[in-house]
């Protein structure tokens, strides 16, 4: 029990019950302390006066958020018991209070719930009582959105869905290229120590709120524009934001993208360094960050990524690539296509863009500073339903994000006089494969068939030339996998007329590369380029082949080697033409390089214009770090594992940084340093921690040095009460 807050000599004593409403809410992970609700649902609460609550006598309740209070617009509302106890005609979200059978007016003792309407604005909430001619604050709480109410816009009808995009506090996010797949885990922390001061920090700090603060704290009754919101503050292109987003592979002086496993220890500091901008984040950072702040909040969220992702600079739903005369990749115009990128996908309806409901469900958000949108740098909310179906032209980015999974690529040759020619026209390549992880396990689930229509399916070509007549200029400035749909199950009627695609002409043969071996870093890289003919006659081919270090954004880093051979194609035959990438020559260049890129640029010498193209991307696998614990361990209960890591680098690693972290493992990253690790040499180490959450945990190693950097390993452990 608690006085209420006031000089007053009418309350006496107040009982909030936070253990019992926090459990009822879902919200007693954050807190069993601080009184958090979700919005649409009652708590209870007692308050015992010093005088009784005469007939005719009021008792008024005020909830109050934001520095303008407004009935109007829904950040006060007036309720109670008694005449002066009723809302403004006009207010916006009126709260509800119930009495109990159980209360005794004419003692002061009023047991009784409250309901915060399922479209009140989420944040901070100061509760203020009056009764006669005495005022109290009674007590500060933070309302959330609530998935578990029907009516709230972010309701989710599935359980395990809602333990998955709410309250699960681990995850996994995928990365690699479209040939290599691989998942890192991620601790979101949702629920860490001041993680709801820090979201609302990030709301208070956003650009509207400067602007018109009492319009900002009204709008936070609808998820699509706090996901908005949310969605330009974790980067720092034009505010305060919470992550520096850099891609030049120079991290000296913050923290490499890499680096990271937890979404908490760059809100923390954020937080606790004045707002100050983290450094530095790429676009699975700020995804698994936007994911901690959203799912914090209480919209269910997750975080897919799409394998080979179109960035359409122009809106033309083409993405043109130029290499040299020698097949090497060159930068010119904004066009590119990323080997992976990284976005969030929030639950929520979209009453904006239809009121048939067929546009609701989940919404493309994405915080990397791609493009500006309505003059900040921010994505969405995007319908994917309306990207599967082409309905790209409301709010927000939708046609930003269909190129992203769906433009057609065209690769051009450009000849030394300036003058180029078309090398290829691919409209299959972007968008290949869209991960997510999988409901209460550890897969990988696709969502693919979520976005797109089979691909070059004649649905899918429908869709592709409806949206790409649409003016899209104005809304920018290694494991198993589960299918969470079967891709393309719905290829549309075929019967249904459309544009027709304009088919490439096809070449003369058929073009792929071959590894010869996994391609491992500190080794050697195999592979062969191999012709299948389907020609009857000889084909003399001048083949140009070169390799270049890659960052995953299709930058460019540097050219590792390249060659030219003649060769004749044999009738109906193979050819094969072998590829070595030693080691030495691609070390130094790969070291702040995600992937290598080996380019094939084939000239016909009996037509000088007929040429083709194709290109691998090739990720390196890193030596494996071995951990092992115990399979299960008690809470509070000190305990430990084991650290194997060997260096199969032909060099010696230097300035080695071991960093252990884990959700309810560690309370902060444990951190211990090498001088250095010579070729063939071991870390055979012992590691400690003390269990402070229940549940199935995740350790994660992340191994760091000069020249090796960020390499990750993770280990399962049980905890038990």
């Amino acid at each position: 029990m608690a006085a209420a807050t006031g000089t007053n000599k009418v309350f006496n004593t107040v009982s909030l019950s936070v253990p019992q409403n926090n459990s009822a809410h879902h919200t007693s992970v954050i807190s069993v302390k601080d009184l958090i609700v979700r919005r649409g649902q009652y708590f209870k609460l007692s308050l015992v006066l010093s005088q009784p609550v005469l007939t005719g006598q009021s008792v008024v309740f005020t909830a109050k958020t934001g520095k303008h209070p407004s009935e109007d617009l829904g950040t006060q509302s007036v309720f109670g018991i008694g005449p002066n106890a009723k809302p403004s005609p006009t207010a916006k979200a009126v709260w509800k209070m119930d009495l109990s059978s159980t209360s005794n007016l004419q003692q002061g003792n009023l047991i009784m719930t409250m309901t915060p309407p399922a479209n009140a604005p989420v944040g901070q909430y100061d509760l203020f009582v009056k009764h006669r001619d005495q005022e109290a604050l009674l007590t500060s709480l933070v309302v959330l959105f609530n998935p578990w109410n029907l009516e709230d816009s972010v309701y989710l009808a599935n359980d395990d869905e809602k333990e998955e995009y709410v309250l699960a506090e681990e995850g996994k996010i995928y990365y690699g290229s479209s040939n290599y797949i691989n998942g890192m885990e991620w601790d979101y922390g949702q629920f860490e120590e001041k993680m709801v001061d820090i979201c609302l920090a990030i709301l208070d700090h956003n650009t509207k709120n400067e602007e018109d603060p009492s319009a900002d704290v009204a709008a936070r009754c609808d998820p699509i524009y706090v996901g908005r919101v949310i969605s330009a503050m974790i980067n720092s292109q034009d505010d305060n934001g919470v992550l520096i987003g850099n891609w030049s592979g120079d991290f000296s002086d913050g923290t490499s993208p890499t680096h990271w496993t937890r979404s908490y220890s760059i809100l923390l500091k954020w937080f606790e360094n004045g707002f100050k901008s983290v450094k530095y984040g790429q676009c699975w950072v700020f995804a698994a960050v936007m994911c901690t702040v959203m799912r914090c909040l209480g919209i269910p969220t997750r975080v897919v990524t799409n394998f080979t992702s179109a960035h359409d600079t122009n809106a033309n739903l083409i993405i043109d690539k130029y290499c040299d005369e020698d097949g090497a990749e060159i930068r010119r115009g904004g066009d590119s296509i990323w080997n992976f990128h990284v976005w969030c996908e929030g639950w929520m309806k979209r009453p904006d863009l239809s009121t048939s409901g067929d546009l609701d469900g989940w919404q493309v958000v994405d915080p990397t500073p791609q493009e500006r949108s309505d003059g900040l740098y921010r994505c969405g909310p995007a319908s994917v339903n309306g990207i599967k179906e082409g309905k790209i032209g409301g709010n927000y980015d939708a046609p930003f994000v269909f190129a992203e999974v769906n433009a057609d690529v065209i690769t051009w040759e450009v000849k030394s006089d300036g003058s180029m020619a078309k090398a290829k026209t691919d409209t299959k390549i972007v968008g290949k494969f869209i991960y997510t992880k999988a409901v209460k396990k550890g897969a990988k689930a696709s969502v693919l068939s979520k976005y797109k229509y089979l691909e070059g399916s004649q649905k899918e070509r429908i869709v592709f030339y409806t949206a790409s007549k649409i003016d899209n200029t104005n809304d920018t400035d290694e494991e198993e996998e589960e299918e969470e749909e079967p891709a393309g199950e719905d290829t549309g009627d075929d019967s249904t007329g459309g544009t027709e695609e304009p088919q490439p002409e096809q070449p003369p043969f058929t073009i792929e590369f071959v590894e010869l071996a996994r391609p491992r870093n500190g080794e050697d890289v195999n592979l062969k380029l191999v012709l299948h003919s389907k020609s009857t006659v000889a084909i003399p081919l001048l083949i140009k082949i070169s390799v270049q270090a890659m960052r995953y954004n299709d930058t460019p880093a540097a050219l590792i080697q390249k060659n030219k051979t003649d060769e004749t194609l044999l009738p109906m035959k193979d050819l094969e033409v072998p590829i070595l990438v030693r080691y030495l020559d691609y070390h130094k260049h790969m070291i702040t390089c995600e992937s290598m890129k080996v380019s094939a640029l084939i000239e016909d010498k009996r037509h000088e214009d007929d040429i083709y193209f194709a290109e691998d991307n090739v990720v390196l696998l890193d030596p494996p770090i071995e951990l092992t614990m115990p399979s299960a361990v008690r809470m509070y209960r000190p305990s430990h594992g084991k650290l194997l890591f060997k260096n199969t680098l032909q060099e010696t690693l230097t300035n080695v940084t071991i960093t252990l972290s884990g959700n309810g493992l560690y309370h902060t990253e444990q951190t211990a340093r090498l001088e250095g690790l010579k070729p063939g040499e071991m870390i055979n180490a012992m590691f400690y921690f003390i269990p402070f959450k229940t549940g199935q945990k995740h350790l994660v190693a992340v191994i760091d040095s000069n020249t090796l950097r960020d390499v990750k390993g993770k280990c399962t452990v049980n905890v038990f009460p």
